[in-house]
C-alpha cells in the first residue's frame, strides 16, 4: 500500500513538474520520509530524480542549449558531490529540519528571483552552479532556485525544460556517485529508486502535450502552496 501510494503520487509529481521544470522532490520527499526514513529518502529519491531529469532531456531532445548545460555543471557537479558527503555525516533528524525549512524558504527566496528579471551570463551561471550545486546534495531539489536561473538566461517553455534537466541531471550523477563511494546507496534504494522514477518519466511524457496551454502563473503559486505544505510535513517529521 505504500509503495502504491509512492507511485501515485510519482506520477502525479512527473506530470506538474514536467510542466513547470520542478516540483517532483517537493512532492515526493514527505512520502519517501515517512516510508523509508530521511537518511533512505534522500538516495532514493537521487535515483528517481535521476530518471526524471533523463525523461525531460528526452522528451525536449531538440531544444537543449548544452553550452549552458556545460557552464553550470563544471561547477555544480563537484559542489554537488560535496554537499552529499556532508549530508551523510548529518544526523538524520537534522536533515528533516534543514529539509522543511529549505522549502518554505525558498518560497520567498524564489519570488526575489523572479522578480529581478535580469538576464545573466556565463560567470554569474558557473558562480550560482557552485553553490546551488552544494545545496542540492544536501537538501535533494533546489529546482525552485534553479529554475528563476535558467529562466534569466532567456529560455521558455521546451528550452528551459530541457536545459534545466540535462544541468541537474549532471549534477545528480555526481551526488548518486558520491552517495554510491560513501556506501549510502544500497542496492535496495537503487531499485526503489528506479521503480519510482518510471512514474516521474511517464508524468513527463505525459506533460509534454500541455505545457503550451498552462498559465506559469497557475503553476508557480500551485508550487508555493506544495512547498509550505511540504516543508511543513518535513518539520513536523522532524519533531
Amino acid at each position: 500500500m505504500d509503495l502504491l501510494i509512492i507511485l501515485a503520487v510519482g506520477l502525479a509529481a512527473g506530470t506538474i513538474s514536467g510542466i513547470v521544470g520542478f516540483g517532483s522532490s517537493i512532492m515526493l520527499m514527505p512520502v519517501l520520509v515517512i516510508a523509508y526514513g530521511p537518511q533512505q529518502a534522500v538516495p532514493v529519491m537521487t535515483v528517481a530524480a535521476l530518471l526524471a531529469n533523463a525523461s525531460r532531456v528526452a522528451a525536449w531532445w531538440r531544444e537543449v542549449r548544452w553550452r549552458a548545460c556545460a557552464t553550470y555543471a563544471v561547477t555544480a557537479v563537484p559542489a554537488a558531490a560535496l554537499g552529499a558527503g556532508t549530508l551523510v555525516a548529518l544526523p538524520a533528524r537534522l536533515v528533516e529540519l534543514a529539509i522543511g525549512i529549505f522549502f518554505i524558504a525558498m518560497i520567498v527566496v524564489r519570488r526575489a528571483l523572479e522578480a529581478r528579471q535580469q538576464v545573466i551570463g556565463p560567470w554569474q551561471l558557473a558562480f550560482a552552479g557552485a553553490i546551488v550545486g552544494y545545496l542540492t546534495g544536501i537538501v535533494v531539489s533546489t529546482g525552485p532556485i534553479t529554475a528563476p536561473i535558467f529562466l534569466a538566461l532567456g529560455l521558455v517553455k521546451g528550452a528551459f525544460l530541457a536545459t534545466e534537466a540535462a544541468a541537474s541531471l549532471a549534477v545528480y550523477l555526481a551526488k548518486a556517485g558520491t552517495f554510491r563511494t560513501l556506501g549510502a546507496l544500497p542496492a535496495d534504494a537503487v531499485l526503489k529508486g528506479l521503480i519510482i522514477g518510471t512514474t516521474l518519466m511517464a508524468g513527463a511524457f505525459i506533460a509534454r502535450r500541455f505545457v503550451l496551454k498552462f498559465e506559469p502563473r497557475q503553476f508557480r503559486l500551485l508550487m508555493a502552496g506544495l512547498m509550505l505544505v511540504s516543508g511543513a510535513a518535513m518539520i513536523v517529521a522532524a519533531w
